[in-house]
């Protein structure tokens, strides 16, 4: 049975018509094919999201603005997982992001959020999923090399960090998009 809904999506994009044919999945590409996997997808009638971000690159001999994708390695498709086999078999395509074998749905409104994102005029970019406790490296900075463990986020995006010198510790606050999980 077909739901007919006529009250606009969460994200703004138009009438609804239909129920969704099913869960979100991620689907892990091969390095650098995530827009041939999501252009096969197309061709194949599954819906896809890939979502971008415009950064700009750099050759010998000229600068060029290009969208990246925000999460590298991975598009986005809903499709029934029991007809996955038609996934798998497009170019590019390593795996579904399963578990125990069978494919992970991820929750809609967690697309919808990034979707939404994508589409607005505000500045954003990727960062690594860090919790408190974790174990985190600086990259970038005079710290740079230093290992410590996550004590807690602070305001303006901004990690403090306990790190251990001698049997002691001592924390100091760095730019979260200088440290990455280690």
């Amino acid at each position: 049975m077909t739901v007919t809904d006529t009250s606009p999506s969460p994200v703004g994009f138009g009438i609804r018509t239909e129920s969704p044919p099913g869960d979100w999945f991620a689907i892990w590409t091969r390095s650098r094919h995530e827009q041939v996997v999501r252009e096969q997808l197309e061709r194949k009638q599954v819906e896809t999201f890939l979502p971008t971000i415009t950064r700009w690159s750099r050759w010998k001999d000229r600068r060029k603005k290009i969208e990246w994708p925000l999460f590298p390695g991975y598009c986005f498709a809903r499709f029934d997982p029991t007809s996955r086999l038609r996934i798998l078999r497009c170019t590019g395509v390593v795996n579904i992001v399963s578990f125990d074998g069978e494919p992970a749905p991820i929750a809609t409104h967690q697309i919808d959020s990034v979707r939404r994102l994508v589409n607005n005029d505000l500045r954003y970019d990727p960062c690594p999923l860090i919790h408190a406790g974790m174990m985190v490296e600086v990259v970038h900075g005079p710290l740079c090399g230093v290992i410590g463990r996550l004590v807690r986020k602070g305001s303006n995006a901004r990690l403090v960090l306990a790190v251990d010198l001698i049997g002691q510790a001592v924390s100091v606050e760095v730019d979260a998009a200088d440290v990455k999980a280690y």
